[in-house]
């Protein structure tokens, strides 16, 4: 895992030298201390050269697509794996940030066909996949999480493209004349006469699921949809989808194998994302799913090898100590576990919202930070448990979604919080697809009202109703895929951002693409069902836990990655904060209402959870802005 930049000068304005992307690729060093490279390409003479990362310097010939890349070397830690990579024949030129679980399996039909290799790194396995086979059925081959930039001599073309799932970033600039790409936004502050500037146009949209879907709050700048990539060619950008979620789901698997094939699954996607040349261990939050990722890998290398990480609390309600301890003394891991209190959590917030590039998403992002930060002094590699719940529906929304939802408590206690709003409120909940849409808001129309006085319900749920009316499939599949299309990218980028702040690398072993397809070929029957007498989401995965781990622990009420935020908000370090710097930002700045989120704060004993959870996201909003906008 690595990152890069660079830009296209479209107008073919050309840049004499190395200045500005060695800038750029200072601003994201974190993300690949090992080594650093630069490629300049003249397109019009179809010339290009290797630059010097060290030292300010001027091209021989003057160059419109400029490539830079910072590399933490995972899979041959030899020079052999240097990006920029460049074809044998110098007709491509490739930058990968990710792993491709799968690249060697290609290996040997490529050197049947007289390819070479020279390293033993994924990047050169892709590179010869390119020049064999093209872009469209090369990116379809590749199991793993990616972002690539490929220039193209012979056909004058640069493809930049992204993982079937959005696992890892490609942050697009798109200007008058220039095209800049980066695996993070900042590194887009030395380009010439840019400034981020904000776009505030999804701001209702933003209120309430605290993210704008593979888009940000910044002009001209999105990142690349997952399962696309960008064709760049005689200065026209084209959009290529090739791979298309809703395909999903069509082949069902018969109830009596669904097990075991999901089983398999699931530990052949662990044992593939097992390969590293440096020290690689397990995300152990406690849960079905990190227990689960963490057996299958403890089974994959030697008894007690397996190093974990591990966030506690002090606070029992919050801390799932006990059964982390229990799959490290069954599975004989080497357990680190850290624990995370009010101070930390004010100390780096500001660091983490830097690396984020967006108001945080989630309070236990600082969580994740700190677990990066701990993890570096004893493995490089972490393999987590994202998008087990969204491909095997283990919300609790997916239960409410097939159950009648009028005069449920759920229903009446959502009226009576929104009872100024009731309208509205029913607007959306006699309708099924927008009910749905809603069910992944954090945040109420009460509170989004009280922020934002022309706040319009219409316009936040619009463009998410929209991806959520053209899937096919039950109600069950319907909602999967949509989870996986709207709320999964956000808590991806967060593991991204977080983990790579620390050179960390972060493997997802349920966005396999052969793990996805089977969870969505499994009846949402066997997941969504009674146990006990109660109703239960993911039964199939805890079924495979609860035979590892018991049924007690499988079947416990799902307690998430939870944070303290009303302790946090009662503290001296938050109170300080907020009227020192975040309550004059919110005043100044004029986009939300103070008045609300200051009589929430000094009544915090009694602040509902929607208000906490306001009160974080303004928090995260105004140290954004600070940052990134003044």
């Amino acid at each position: 895992m690595c990152g890069f930049t660079g830009y296209f000068n479209l107008n073919h304005q050309k840049e004499t030298g190395n200045q500005i992307i060695r800038q750029m690729l200072a601003i994201q060093k974190h993300r690949g201390p090992d080594d650093s490279g630069i490629v300049a390409i003249d397109t019009a003479s179809q010339s290009f050269e290797n630059c010097s990362i060290s030292e300010d310097v001027n091209f021989t010939n003057p160059s419109d697509l400029i490539f830079g890349f910072n590399r933490l070397s995972i899979l041959d830690l030899s020079p052999m794996g240097h990006q920029p990579m460049i074809s044998p024949n110098e007709k491509v030129i490739l930058m990968m940030n990710g792993e491709i679980y799968n690249a060697f399996d290609f290996k040997p039909e490529l050197e049947q066909k007289g390819y070479t290799f020279k390293s033993t790194s994924d990047t050169e396995v892709v590179l010869h996949l390119y020049t064999e086979y093209g872009m469209e059925k090369m990116i379809s081959m590749l199991n793993g999480m990616f972002a690539l930039a490929i220039y193209d001599f012979a056909s004058d073309t640069l493809f930049l493209a992204r993982d079937r799932f959005g696992i890892k970033p490609l942050y697009l600039l798109q200007e008058e004349g220039r095209l800049a790409f980066a695996s993070e936004m900042k590194s887009f502050k030395p380009l010439p006469g840019f400034k981020f500037a904000p776009d505030f146009s999804k701001l209702d949209e933003f209120l309430l699921f605290r993210n704008v879907i593979n888009d940000t709050l910044f002009k001209n700048i999105t990142n690349c949809i997952p399962g696309t990539y960008l064709s760049v060619k005689n200065g026209v950008i084209t959009s290529n989808t090739y791979y298309d979620i809703d395909q999903e789901g069509k082949q069902v698997i018969p109830n009596k194998e669904a097990q075991n094939q999901l089983e398999n699954a699931l530990q052949k996607s662990v044992d593939s994302q097992m390969i590293s040349d440096v020290k690689l261990g397990c995300q152990l939050s406690g849960g079905v799913d990190s227990s689960l990722v963490s057996y299958f890998a403890a089974e994959s290398l030697k008894e007690g090898n397996l190093e974990t990480v591990s966030i506690i609390f002090k606070d029992p309600r919050f801390s799932e100590e006990k059964y982390i301890d229990k799959v490290a003394q069954q599975l004989d891991l080497k357990a680190h576990k850290f624990e995370m209190d009010a101070h930390y959590y004010f100390e780096v917030l500001e660091k983490a919202i830097w690396h984020f590039e967006h108001p945080l998403n989630h309070p236990n992002t600082i969580g994740i930070y700190l677990l990066s930060q701990e993890a570096k002094k004893h493995v490089t590699v972490l393999l987590s448990g994202e998008g087990a719940d969204e491909c095997l529906a283990g919300y609790s929304r997916f239960i409410r979604a097939l159950q009648f939802p009028f005069f449920k408590r759920e229903f009446l206690g959502g009226l009576k919080r929104n009872s100024k709003f009731a309208f509205e409120y029913l607007s959306y909940f006699l309708h099924p697809n927008k009910r749905m849409v809603m069910e992944t808001a954090f945040g109420s129309l009460a509170t989004a009202h009280a922020l934002k006085s022309d706040f319009t319900l219409e316009k936040a749920i619009n463009d998410r109703t929209k991806v959520l009316t053209q899937l096919k499939g039950n109600t069950n599949l319907k909602q999967r895929k949509y989870e996986l299309l709207t709320y999964l990218p956000d808590l991806l980028m967060r593991q991204d951002k977080m983990s790579m702040a620390h050179c960390i690398e972060n493997r997802v072993p349920f966005l396999d693409n052969d793990m996805v397809s089977t969870c969505l070929n499994i009846s949402g029957d066997l997941l969504i069902a009674k146990h006990n007498g109660k109703d239960e989401n993911k039964v199939l995965l805890k079924d495979i836990c609860a035979s590892k781990f018991g049924e007690d622990f499988a079947y416990r009420d799902k307690m998430g990655f939870g944070i303290p935020l009303r302790e946090f908000f009662s503290s001296s370090a938050f109170q300080e904060k907020w009227n020192t710097k975040i309550a004059p930002g919110i005043q100044k700045r004029g986009l939300f209402e103070l008045k609300a989120l200051n009589s929430w704060i000094n009544n915090i004993a009694n602040a509902s959870p929607d208000q906490l959870d306001a009160i974080w996201l303004m928090l995260g909003f105004e140290l954004w802005a600070q940052n990134f906008l003044d």
